[in-house]
This record gives C-alpha cells, sequence and structure tokens, in this order.
C-alpha cells in the first residue's frame, strides 16, 4: 500500500519524524501526498468490524432526518442555514457511508469526510442536547476521526500533535528539564512580590495536584505562577509533578486512541506515584474531557472515573471562595458589565456551569449573559482541535460571527473566558471583526481582586 513520506498511516513517535513534519510549512508537500494516500479497505474494514458496536450503529440506523439538529449547529447558521451543515447530513455522509460501504472508499472520499469531520464540526455536541432520540453526534464524529486517522487521513496540525504527546506526554515540546525550570523560575521571580512563593514539584501526599496545559509552561509561564499565589493564598498543600502534569490531549482532537492511552497514563501513574488527595485541573475544557471524562476509559478503568476526586479550575475557585479561603476586596470588583463564554467540554459536557455564576458573583457587579447560555450555549468557534487548523481558517472565521452576535447581543465589552480554547477563540475572534472587546482567564482577575492575607504581604522595610 503506497504512502507518502509525511502523510501515511503511521504515527509519529520520534523527535526526528516531529521535526521533519514541521520542516513542511503549512503541510504544503503533506496534503499534496494526502490526494494520492491509498485506503487499506481490508484494514479499515476490519477496524469498522472491530469497534463499530451497536451503539453507533443504532444511532446511524434510527436518525429520521428531521432536522431538529441544524439550528443546533453554528456552522449551519452561518452558512447560510445550508443543508449541508445540518449535523445529520454530515454525519450520515460521512461516518454513515463508511459503515455502509465497509470502508471500501478511496482517497478523496476520505479527505471529504476528514474536512467534515475537522473542519465543518467541533464535537461541541450541542445538536445531541436536541435530538429526539438522543443521537451523540460528538461521540460519532470522535468515532469517525479515529477511523480517519488510521488511515492517515488528519489535518497536518493535528498528525504533529499527536505526535508531540507521544513523544513528550505534551502537546508542546517541553521537556521534565524545561517544566521543571520554568517552575524554579517563576518561583523566583514572582517570589520578589509574593514572599515564600512555592511551586512544590514530587511533593507525596499532598492534599492537591495540579495538572496543566502545555501552552502555559511554553508561552505563558506566567499562568503557572498565578496558579500557585493562589494556591499559597488559599493556604493549600498543593504539588506539581514532575512528569505526568500534562492534562491536554491533542490525540483525542486527532482521533489516535493509542496516544490517547499513552497521554492519560502518565498522569495517572503521577498519580499513583505521589498519592495526593484530589486533583485540580487547570483553566482548560478539553483537558477536563480528556482526563477526567473520556481520560478513564482510554486507561481502561472499568469505574469511568479518574483514580482520585477531580475538580475543573472553576470548581476549586468556587469552593475556595465560599470556604473564605480566598477573600475578595468588594472595593476591587469589576465594575463594567461581564458575559461569560461557558466552554462546551466542562459545561454542557462536564455540568460545571453553576461555578462559573457563582465565581462571577464574588467577581463581577454585573454579568449579563449571552442566549443561550450555561449547558445551551454555543461553542466559541475553536474547540474540537479547530482553532490550530490552518485549512480550516476560513471556515473558522464564518463561525466566529455567531459568537460575535451573541457577545454584542449583550453590549458587554469583557468576556470571562475560564478554558484555553475559548480564550483564543475569542481573541480571534475580536482580531478578524473588531468590535471592541477585551477578555480574561479567572486567575490575574482573582489575583488583582482579592484581599491579601498577612503571610502573603511583603514586609516593610
Amino acid at each position: 500500500m503506497p504512502q507518502g513520506i509525511l502523510c501515511n498511516n503511521r504515527p509519529v513517535n520520534s523527535k526526528e519524524r516531529i521535526m521533519e513534519l514541521m520542516g513542511d510549512a503549512g503541510g504544503k508537500k503533506y496534503y499534496k501526498e494526502m490526494e494520492t494516500l491509498d485506503v487499506s479497505h481490508d484494514d479499515l474494514g476490519a477496524l469498522i468490524k472491530k469497534t463499530c458496536k451497536s451503539r453507533i450503529r443504532t444511532w446511524l440506523e434510527i436518525c429520521n432526518h428531521c432536522g431538529l439538529c441544524a439550528d443546533s449547529c453554528f456552522f449551519y447558521l452561518t452558512n447560510n442555514k445550508d443543508p449541508k451543515q445540518t449535523p445529520s447530513y454530515k454525519i450520515q455522509s460521512t461516518l454513515g457511508e463508511l459503515v455502509r460501504r465497509k470502508g471500501k472508499v478511496d482517497a478523496a472520499f476520505m479527505i471529504n469526510a476528514m474536512d467534515t469531520a475537522w473542519g465543518k464540526c467541533t464535537c461541541c455536541n450541542r445538536c445531541g442536547l436536541y435530538c429526539p432520540h438522543g443521537i451523540d453526534m460528538g461521540a460519532m464524529f470522535s468515532y469517525l476521526r479515529g477511523l480517519l486517522f488510521s488511515q492517515g487521513f488528519v489535518p497536518y496540525e493535528l498528525k504533529i500533535g499527536s505526535g508531540m504527546h507521544r513523544v513528550y506526554r505534551g502537546q508542546m515540546d517541553v521537556t521534565t528539564e524545561d517544566w521543571v525550570d520554568t517552575c524554579e523560575w517563576m518561583a523566583d521571580e514572582y517570589g520578589v512580590d509574593y514572599p515564600g512563593l512555592e511551586i512544590p514539584i514530587d511533593k507525596p501526599n499532598a492534599d492537591i495536584i495540579y495538572t496543566l496545559n502545555a501552552r502555559e509552561p511554553k508561552f505563558y509561564p506566567e499562568d503557572v505562577a498565578e496558579m500557585a499565589i493562589l494556591f499559597q493564598m488559599a493556604g493549600e498543600n498543593w504539588t506539581v509533578p514532575s512528569v505526568g502534569w500534562e492534562e491536554t490531549s491533542l490525540t483525542m482532537f486527532a482521533g489516535d486512541w493509542e496516544g490517547c492511552k499513552m497521554q492519560v497514563e502518565t498522569v495517572y501513574d503521577a498519580i499513583e506515584r505521589l498519592k495526593p488527595k484530589r486533583m485540580v485541573v487547570t483553566e482548560c475544557g478539553h483537558a477536563y474531557r480528556g482526563t477526567v471524562v473520556e481520560g478513564p476509559y482510554y486507561a481502561g478503568l472499568e469505574s469511568g472515573k479518574t483514580p482520585i476526586e477531580t475538580l475543573h479550575y472553576v470548581e476549586w475557585v468556587a469552593e475556595a471562595l465560599r470556604e473564605g479561603k480566598i477573600k475578595i476586596d468588594p472595593a476591587k470588583k469589576i465594575k463594567e458589565p461581564v458575559t461569560i463564554q461557558d466552554a462546551c467540554n466542562y459545561v454542557r459536557n462536564g455540568g460545571l456551569e453553576k461555578c462559573t455564576r457563582e465565581i462571577a458573583s464574588y467577581l463581577c457587579e454585573e454579568v449579563i449573559e449571552m442566549e443561550p447560555h450555561g449547558e445551551h450555549a454555543f461553542c466559541c468557534g475553536g474547540g474540537g482541535g479547530l482553532n490550530g487548523l490552518a485549512r480550516y481558517g476560513p471556515e473558522r472565521k464564518i463561525g466566529f460571527k455567531n459568537k460575535r452576535d451573541q457577545v454584542l447581543a449583550t453590549g458587554c465589552k469583557f468576556v470571562l473566558t475560564p478554558c484555553h480554547n475559548c480564550w483564543d477563540a475569542i481573541r480571534d475572534m475580536e482580531e478578524a471583526y473588531h468590535i471592541g472587546i477585551k477578555w480574561s482567564f479567572l486567575k490575574p482577575l482573582l489575583i488583582k481582586a482579592a484581599i491579601m492575607p498577612d503571610h502573603m504581604k511583603l514586609k516593610e522595610e
């Protein structure tokens, strides 16, 4: 079966292969090779037979094409209600056909399926909320991505991202040495203003093990310091692991099922090694989904739960405010009206809508909700890996119109975005449409508004 040099059905398992792919600027050669990539009908058919069980087959059969999923999809709404953007059409014309044909399709079909699975769906699963049969379209598109990945039909950036997780156990090339050095650097840097600031590494039996997004040490190291400040402010007994600190999973976005297992087991191994009481996940929706919601199944845990109790960051903050571990100075509350971007993966798919509102009640004087919001909220327009895929930049920009209009309807100029993908999408939406807004994670806002406890105040000279 002919395979390309860059585009092929082999997972990326070495630093050399990552560098080779990254040398192909924008994936031009990669996508050119994809056009002539052979599809192994035997392998694909066998994989479908082995993995496409009764649940997905039933969903494909019971869809009655009622169209109730159409208005739930921001791609459908922002593309002039094109019938081909209806979620049921998108899945039936791709996964449905793959199953019906038992994998006997060509490269052109697979490329179209790839462009649909990653360029026309963010796996936000809002459509599943409105389906009268309860069809989980997000699960089906995730499954479709896995079939495509097995044959090498995966967007260029996610082929690299999958390799990063396999080689570095993170979406960025952050080594253990880089990570530890960043923690020490941030503790020293911010310790000037916050006496005694520490970022404990590999501390056994801590009350909290904190896991995060590789983009933080790679590009936003201040985020690591801000979390340390808040934990110290709250008097928490906490730690970060030297290995197994990365919560995100581009392997999940890529459909790399084996890579998903490898990634999440690294985190669970850190839990077993350090034996903390609870885990707290950073401000990231897909990290929460990849390690907390889906992770136990990737790892084969029969309980369907993480090895220890796990909280998303908004859960921990709401708890800390409620218990008085962190106190907000009323004079420092945000005065201007604020709206909240609900992350699909920990709100609709994680049920944590109330936590963000509870935090906002302490932090903000006025919250004006987008409509709809909470579990009914629309995707930011950048989830499911779409944020980083250059091939689908035009589709993404069109999709932003929905969130743009939602924000404009509130009249707010400030958007709370406690999720990395949402933060990126709101930023890029502003760059595309210039509606004059600002946006922020929760950490810097909390530090700015908090009453500093005595043990963290600078001593007068």
